[in-house]
């Protein structure tokens, strides 16, 4: 069982920058496939960006790309996403997730991740 934690949401202007970490449990982290998924008020949960086990490779939903940059550390168990250029529509609650069976290729489906974190929320103001 792995246990995921999110932090570093927050209230922001437009415009500005948060970053989210979430810290991963268990020995195996390496060997996930990593992904944040964001569900904003009254929408369904959707793909934001997922990064390898390794890190080589990344994936972002274009509504984010050249905006946020996720990233891993496997020495501390971790992995970031860097959001940039924040606009309202951005506001959502942030969720971590962990793909068990994938290291190298990247899926953006939701049922693909095996463990979620609770979430974290980020606020965009106009």
């Amino acid at each position: 069982q792995v246990q995921l934690v999110e932090s570093g949401g927050g209230l922001v202007q437009a415009g500005g920058s948060l970053r989210l970490s979430c810290a991963a449990s268990g020995r195996s982290f390496g060997s996930y496939v990593m992904g944040w998924f964001r569900r904003a008020p009254g929408k369904e949960r959707e793909f934001v960006a997922a990064i390898s086990g390794r890190g080589f490779n990344t994936d972002y939903a274009d509504s984010v790309k050249g905006r946020f940059t996720i990233s891993r550390d496997n020495a501390k168990n971790t992995v970031y996403l860097q959001m940039n250029s924040l606009k309202p529509e951005d506001t959502a609650v942030y969720f971590c997730a962990a793909d068990k069976v994938h290291t190298i290729a990247i899926l953006t489906t939701i049922s693909a991740y095996d463990y979620w974190g609770q979430g974290t929320q980020v606020t965009v103001s106009s």
